[in-house]
C-alpha cells in the first residue's frame, strides 16, 4: 500500500475511533441512553435530512423548489443550499426513514473521517515526513476542539472542515500552474457543500497560499491572478444555488443584530486545552503534539528563517484575528452570528497543523528546539490557569500528552523505538480527543436546549398523521405539544411550524398578526392551534391531546373572495383573523367574561406563566424579543361570569369564538371556492368559479410566485390575484425562487469561461510545430 494511501486511511480510522470512543464513554446516542438532540441539530438538521429522505424516495409534498409541508408553503432551494447541499447528505436515503438520527450521526462521523484523510493527503503533498506522523497530524486536525464541540451538532459546518485542506490543495495546483480544470471544480464542490464555512476556509487557504508563495520564492502577480480566477470561476459554478440562498436571506425575517464581544484572553487560552467547554469561546484545542511541534519552529536553526517566522506569524495572526472586531466581521461575512461567535476556529486548527507538519518535514526537532517548544506550550497553559474553564482533568490530559509526545520525540528514531514513539503520539491523540468528545457531550446536554429523541411516541404520531392525510383536499397539522422546530418535515403533514435561517419575513409577520407564536426572535414559528386559522389555511386534521382530531370546518386551498380591498391588519389578532376570513366570528367578553357556550381564547404574547379559566389552565412562554406566546384556547365557557386569569407580562386580549358563526362563514366561502386544486412540485393550479373577486391561495405571499404570467398580490399576507387574470376560470401559479434565473445564467457563464480557459491552457502547453526542412540544391 503506498504511504500516502496508508496515511489517509490511518487518519480516517483514528478519527472514527476517537469520536466513537468518546461518545461511548459519555453514553451518548448511539452508544448509550443519553441523546444528542440539542439546539439546531434537533430543530433543523435532523428534520431537513428527513425531508431530503422523503424527496429522494418520492414521498414529499413539494419538490426541490417549493416545500408544501412547512410554513404553509415555503421556498425550499435556499434551505437546500444552506442545510442539505453537501455531497454526503443524500446518503440518508440508504437508511430506513425511522433511523434518520442514525443516518445523521453516521454522516457526521464520515465527514470527520474524510476531513482527516483530506488534511493528511495535503500534508503528504506539501513535504516529506513519516507516514504515521502525517496520519496523526491529519487526524489531529479532524479531531480539533471545534469539530468535537461545535461541528458534531452542526454537521453542515463539517463540510468546511473538509474544504480547508482541499482548498489549500487547490492553492498548490495554482502555485504550480497545474490542474486548471480540476481546481475550479473542487472550489465549486466546497462552496456548494456549505458556502458559509467554505467562505471561511477560502480565506484561510488564501493566507496559506501567500505563505507558501513567499517561502518558495514564487510570489508573483500572475500566480495571484490565477488563484483569483480559479476561485471566482469555482464560486460562479455554484451560482444556481448560491444566488437563491443569498436572496432568500434578504427576504428572511431579520435575526438579532449585536456587536462582537471578544472572550477573555484566559478563556481563549483555556480552550487550547483538551476537555474544556464553553459556548462563547473558540474551541481551539488540537492534540498537544500539534502546538508542541509548531512551537519548536521558533527554535529550529535547521529550518530556513523565512519558513519559521512566516508560519509562526500566520498562526499568531489567525489567532489574534479571532479576537479583533474588524477581522471577526471579515471571517463571518460581515455579520456577527446569532450563535457561537467563533465559527472560524477550525481554520486556526488547520494552520497550526500545517505549521507542525512544516517542522516534521524538516526532520524532527533536536533537544534544544524541543525544550523551546515545550516552553511555548507550558506558557500557554500557564496563561489559561486563571480561567474558570480549566479543570483538573484538562490539566492532567494536557500534561500527560506533553510528556508522552516529548518523550516520543526524544526516543531514537530507528527500529523498535520508532514504533514506541508512534504508539505514544497516537495514544495521546486518541486519549485527548476521546476525552474532549465525552466532556463536550455531557456539557452540551447540560447547557443547551435539548429535545426528546425520536422514539415510539413520535412514530405513533407520524403514523396517525399519515393515516389522516388528505392533501391536497385539506392539510394535516402536527399540532401540540411540539417535538422540534420543523415537525412537519420530521413527522409529516402540511403545517405552519417552520424554523430556518430563511423563514420569510412575510410569513412571520402574517402569523404574528393572526396571534401565532414563535421563538428564536421570529424565525422559529409555532403551529397555531386555532379553529379560525385552521379554517382559512385548510387544516382538516391536527394532532392534539395524544390523538388526531378531525374537523369539517375548513376551506379548500384556493378560494374566491368578494371584490374589494385586501384586509389591513391592526393590533387585535382576533379582528385580524376575522378580516382574513371575511366574517365576524368572535364576541367580546361581557364584564370581563365570555358568553356561556363560546370557546375562550387568550392572546398574551409577552406573558410567561400559567393562564387559568376555572379549572382549565394553559402554559404561556412569551418574552420578546426572543419569544412570543401563541394565542391559546382555555376551553368552552361553562359558567357565567368566570374570568380569565392572565400571568403578568404585557398586553393581553380575550376573544370568545362562536363556532356556529364560523361554520356559517366557512359554508359561504366554500360556495365560491375552487372546484379542483392541484399542488405541484413548483406551483399550484386550480379551477375557480368565474366572476368578480380575488383568488386567494392559502399560502404565504413569498417572493417568487407568478400566476398566469401576471404579478401576484397579497391578501392579508396570502398569495392572491384578481379573478380577471384567470380568464377561463383556471388558476396556474408557478414558483421560482428569487435569483434562480440569474444564478443559472451565472453558472452557465462560469462553465463557459472555465472551458475556454482550459482550451487556452491546452493550446499554450502544446509544443511548437517543427519548421519544414529546407531543401538545398547541390
Amino acid at each position: 500500500m503506498p504511504n500516502t494511501t496508508r496515511s489517509c486511511l490511518a487518519a480516517a480510522l483514528l478519527s472514527v475511533a476517537a469520536v466513537c470512543a468518546g461518545d461511548a464513554a459519555a453514553r451518548v446516542f448511539p452508544f448509550g441512553p443519553r441523546h444528542r438532540a440539542v439546539n439546531d441539530l434537533a430543530n433543523q438538521f435532523v428534520p431537513f435530512h428527513a425531508h431530503l429522505w422523503d424527496l429522494l424516495h418520492g414521498r414529499a409534498d413539494g419538490g426541490p423548489l417549493l416545500d408544501w409541508q412547512a410554513g404553509w408553503g415555503t421556498s425550499f432551494l435556499p434551505d437546500y443550499g444552506t442545510y442539505l447541499s453537501s455531497p454526503f447528505a443524500p446518503l440518508v436515503a440508504l437508511f430506513p426513514r425511522g433511523d434518520i438520527e442514525y443516518a445523521v450521526y453516521g454522516i457526521t462521523v464520515l465527514k470527520t473521517a474524510v476531513s482527516a484523510a483530506a488534511m493528511t493527503f495535503l500534508l503528504r503533498r506539501l513535504g516529506p515526513g513519516a507516514w504515521w506522523w502525517a496520519a496523526v497530524l491529519g487526524a489531529s486536525y479532524a479531531l480539533c476542539g471545534w469539530s468535537l464541540a461545535e461541528g458534531t451538532y452542526n454537521p453542515m459546518w463539517l463540510d468546511g472542515l473538509i474544504a480547508f485542506p482541499l482548498l489549500c490543495l487547490v492553492g498548490e495546483w495554482v502555485r504550480e500552474g497545474r490542474r486548471p480544470l480540476l481546481g475550479p471544480l473542487v472550489v465549486a464542490v466546497c462552496w456548494l457543500a456549505n458556502f458559509y464555512t467554505a467562505y471561511m476556509a477560502t480565506l484561510g487557504a488564501a493566507l496559506v497560499l501567500l505563505v507558501r508563495l513567499a517561502t518558495t520564492d514564487s510570489l508573483r502577480a500572475r500566480t495571484l491572478a490565477r488563484a483569483a480566477v480559479t476561485t471566482t470561476i469555482g464560486i460562479g459554478l455554484t451560482a444556481p444555488v448560491l444566488v437563491p440562498v443569498f436572496l432568500g436571506s434578504r427576504h428572511a425575517h431579520p435575526g438579532l443584530v449585536r456587536a462582537f464581544d471578544p472572550a477573555a484572553g484566559t478563556d481563549v487560552l483555556a480552550r487550547l486545552l483538551p476537555a474544556t467547554y464553553s459556548f462563547a469561546t473558540p474551541a481551539a484545542f488540537v492534540c498537544t503534539a500539534v502546538p508542541l511541534l509548531a512551537g519548536t519552529l521558533l527554535f529550529r536553526r535547521d529550518v530556513p528563517g523565512r519558513e519559521r517566522w512566516l508560519w509562526a506569524g500566520l498562526c499568531a495572526a489567525v489567532a489574534m484575528s479571532l479576537q479583533w472586531g474588524p477581522t471577526h466581521l471579515v471571517w463571518h461575512v460581515f455579520a456577527t452570528p446569532n450563535g457561537s461567535p467563533y465559527r472560524q476556529t477550525f481554520v486556526l486548527s488547520g494552520v497550526l497543523v500545517l505549521a507542525a507538519w512544516t517542522a516534521v518535514s524538516h526532520g524532527l526537532p533536536d533537544r534544544r528546539a524541543l525544550l523551546g517548544g515545550a516552553g511555548v506550550v507550558l506558557a500557554l497553559a500557564a496563561g489559561a490557569l486563571p480561567s474558570p474553564l480549566v479543570t483538573r482533568g484538562a490539566l492532567l490530559l494536557a500534561g500527560a500528552g506533553l510528556a508522552a509526545v516529548a518523550g516520543a520525540l526524544l526516543l531514537p528514531r530507528r527500529g523498535r523505538y520508532g514504533a514506541v514513539a508512534a504508539l505514544l503520539v497516537t495514544g495521546t491523540l486518541l486519549g485527548q480527543a476521546a476525552a474532549t468528545t465525552a466532556y463536550a457531550d455531557r456539557e452540551r446536554i447540560a447547557r443547551l436546549d435539548d429535545y426528546p429523541p425520536l422514539g415510539v411516541e413520535q412514530e405513533r404520531r407520524a403514523a396517525a398523521l399519515a393515516a389522516a392525510d388528505g392533501w391536497p383536499a385539506y392539510r394535516v397539522d402536527t399540532g401540540l405539544p411540539r417535538f422540534a422546530g420543523n415537525d412537519p418535515l420530521l413527522l409529516g403533514g402540511q403545517g405552519a411550524a417552520y424554523y430556518s435561517s430563511h423563514t420569510p419575513a412575510v410569513l412571520t409577520k402574517t402569523l404574528t398578526a393572526l396571534g401565532g407564536g414563535w421563538t428564536s426572535r421570529g424565525r422559529n414559528l409555532l403551529s397555531p392551534d386555532n379553529p379560525v386559522t385552521d379554517a382559512v389555511f385548510g387544516v382538516g386534521a391536527r394532532w392534539r391531546d395524544g390523538a388526531v382530531h378531525r374537523t369539517e370546518t375548513y376551506l379548500p386551498l384556493v378560494t374566491v373572495r368578494p371584490p374589494g380591498p385586501p384586509p389591513v391588519y391592526g393590533p387585535s389578532p382576533f379582528r385580524n383573523q376575522e378580516l382574513l376570513l371575511g366574517a365576524r366570528v368572535y364576541e367580546a367578553p361581557r364584564a370581563g367574561a365570555c358568553p356561556v357556550g363560546t370557546e375562550v381564547f387568550l392572546w398574551a404574547p409577552d406573558a410567561s406563566g400559567r393562564a387559568r379559566l376555572g379549572t382549565r389552565t394553559a402554559d404561556l412562554l412569551g418574552g420578546r424579543p426572543k419569544r412570543s406566546a401563541a394565542m391559546t384556547s382555555l376551553g368552552v365557557q361553562r359558567t357565567a361570569g368566570t374570568r380569565v386569569e392572565v400571568p403578568g407580562g404585557g398586553r393581553s386580549e380575550v376573544g370568545c369564538l362562536d363556532h356556529a358563526r364560523l361554520r356559517e362563514a366557512v359554508t359561504a366561502l366554500r360556495a365560491k371556492a375552487a372546484t379542483s386544486v392541484r399542488p405541484t412540485a413548483d406551483g399550484i393550479s386550480a379551477t375557480v368559479p368565474r366572476g368578480p373577486g380575488t383568488v386567494v391561495v392559502a399560502a404565504p405571499h413569498i417572493a417568487g410566485w407568478r400566476c398566469a404570467n401576471t404579478p401576484t398580490a397579497s391578501y392579508g399576507g396570502l398569495l392572491a390575484l384578481p379573478t380577471a387574470s384567470t380568464g377561463t376560470g383556471t388558476v396556474d401559479c408557478v414558483f421560482r425562487p428569487p435569483g434562480l434565473r440569474a444564478g443559472l445564467a451565472a453558472g452557465v457563464g462560469s462553465l463557459a469561461i472555465l472551458l475556454l480557459w482550459r482550451a487556452a491552457a491546452r493550446r499554450r502547453s502544446r509544443p511548437a510545430a517543427a519548421p519544414p526542412p529546407i531543401c538545398r540544391s547541390v
